[in-house]
């Protein structure tokens, strides 16, 4: 247990960091998560839309530090060249 006063601060704050960037990372697995069942579901349209939506969550969740670029770039590079593949079958 913290004694100092900048110490029990800090504990407030990182509880209030860490309950923001938790909703964050979820809003972009829910996000990804969409995309995904456009896949499954085989809706060349619909997973379109959806990736155009992902891909601005992906960013703001770069920029705001709760997932690495890199990460980033990979997930929607992989997302990218399913939706292309799914639209050349259809």
């Amino acid at each position: 247990m913290a004694h100092h006063k900048s110490a029990k601060k800090r504990i407030r704050q990182t509880e209030r960091r860490t309950e923001v960037n938790r909703a964050r990372v979820s809003r972009i697995r829910t996000f990804v998560k969409k995309v995904e069942s456009a896949l499954t579901a085989g809706d060349a349209s619909a997973a379109t839309e959806a990736l155009k939506l992902a891909q601005p969550e992906l960013a703001s969740g770069v920029s705001k530090g709760v997932m690495h670029k890199n990460t980033a770039s990979r997930k929607l590079s992989r997302l990218t060249a399913r939706v292309k593949t799914l639209a050349k079958v259809a």
